[in-house]
């Protein structure tokens, strides 16, 4: 008998029709032997209808209320996939997070789980229930609501998963597996049958938006088992943990992209020891992510610079860099949207020179310049202007050898939760 963590995702559970067929599936898997905890996020769209429900009262409504507001989208789904369980002549029980024993730290909006006692999910398992949690929130240790942020459903699996030493946790999406890159762009994209945690980080951490960075995080560190597979089919999944078979020949195992990116530069910095400091320390304590930083040659005493920022960030950080000008004096900051960073990944990229000569061909002989670069043992990133993305990610593809006879399969739209 296998303990499995289960998590679906708002498209999974879109529609009545839907829930009921996630229910059949967990019936399944419990008739199969099993002991099943479920994780489910809010049905369908009902965030975004909250949220835009919340701006009509408030432009600016306090954190703590949205998580509230938030968190009610969860339970609506557990307990009408709790009662289409019972409606199938089986037991479950739904819970929310704080039910559950999840804990978190004293954060509105984001907020990172810090500890779980499951010993209310291990006596309801025992009971002979499949239990059905909410994803996407938790409690502080005042008995404060908090969600958890971007991700926070897979998170919430993964946790549950350490927490009560699952022999499994199936993350269930509109693709039946992780592909070697957006399977939307490229249709011939190659379904893996594992992949690495450090891998799998990297491409999350660059724009592939199947698993959150979170998740696997925490899946890397508790050694979690962890499967990606669809919703709408029984096709075998991809697995992810510690160390995952190379195929032969196959360099890079995944291509990622971030349309989230905007450039700053600020150019005519005095080239004096701390300056940076300053600058970086300031973004910093503004709660602003830096990512790729370049910086040019020096002529007369003074640099010039330049980084990327989210491009949510970047107004916020156009502001933090004028308000420091004073301190730290430049002669102009400009900033650059429309653009994207397009990344390949893989493990054997340490050993194997060339590779990244190979992704600056492929992307030159489009006719398109390549603005910034970064690199790491296992990832080469590319900055670019955002409307050939398509066509660069898909001669990558190809210069990488990574096509296939085989169309992808893809069921749904997107999952973001």
């Amino acid at each position: 008998m296998a303990l499995i963590v289960m998590k679906f995702g708002g498209s999974s559970v879109g529609t009545t029709e839907r829930m009921g067929r996630v229910a059949q599936r967990i019936v399944d898997k419990k008739l199969r032997g099993n002991r099943v905890v479920v994780v489910v996020s809010a049905m369908g769209d009902t965030t975004d209808d909250l949220i835009d429900k919340s701006k009509e009262i408030n432009d600016n409504p306090p954190a703590r209320e949205m998580d509230m507001l938030l968190t009610t989208g969860e339970q609506i789904s557990v307990a009408l996939l709790s009662m289409a369980i019972h409606k199938l002549g089986h037991q479950a029980k739904s819970v929310t997070g704080w039910q559950a024993g999840i804990r978190t730290e004293a954060v509105h909006g984001k907020a990172r789980i810090t500890d779980i006692a499951p010993d209310r999910l291990h006596r309801a398992l025992d009971e002979g229930n499949i239990v059905i949690v909410a994803g996407f929130q938790g409690m502080t240790e005042d008995g404060e609501i908090t969600t958890l942020g971007r991700g926070g459903s897979d998170t919430t699996a993964v946790a549950l998963a350490a927490a009560i030493k699952a022999d499994v946790c199936e993350i269930y999406t509109d693709v039946d597996g992780i592909y070697s890159t957006d399977p939307r762009v490229v249709k011939c994209a190659r379904k893996l049958d594992s992949i690495s945690y450090d891998e799998m980080l990297e491409l999350a951490n660059l724009g592939a938006a199947v698993l959150h960075p979170r998740a696997v995080e925490y899946a890397k560190h508790h050694n979690v088992n962890l499967v990606v597979r669809s919703s709408f089919t029984e096709n075998e999944g991809t697995l992810v943990r510690e160390e995952a078979e190379m195929e032969q020949g196959v360099v890079v195992r995944g291509i990622a992209y971030d349309k989230n990116v905007a450039r700053i530069s600020i150019l005519g910095v005095q080239d004096v020891p701390g300056v940076l400091a300053k600058i970086f320390t300031a973004l910093a304590e503004a709660g602003i992510d830096v990512d790729i930083i370049v910086q040019s040659g020096v002529q007369n005493g003074k640099a010039d610079f330049s980084f990327t920022v989210s491009l949510t960030d970047r107004p916020r950080a156009m502001d933090v860099i004028g308000g420091i000008r004073a301190a730290v004096p430049y002669d102009e900051a400009t900033y650059e949207e429309n653009l994207v960073k397009v990344s390949i990944v893989g493990a054997g990229m340490v050993s194997n020179p060339g590779v990244a000569a190979r992704m600056f061909d492929a992307i030159s002989k489009l006719g398109v310049s390549i603005k910034m670069v970064s690199t790491s043992e296992i990832k080469v990133s590319c900055v670019i202007a955002a409307e050939p993305l398509h066509d660069v990610v898909r001669a990558l593809h190809t210069a990488y050898g990574l096509d296939t006879a085989d169309t992808a399969f893809v069921g749904g739209p997107q999952e973001r939760r």
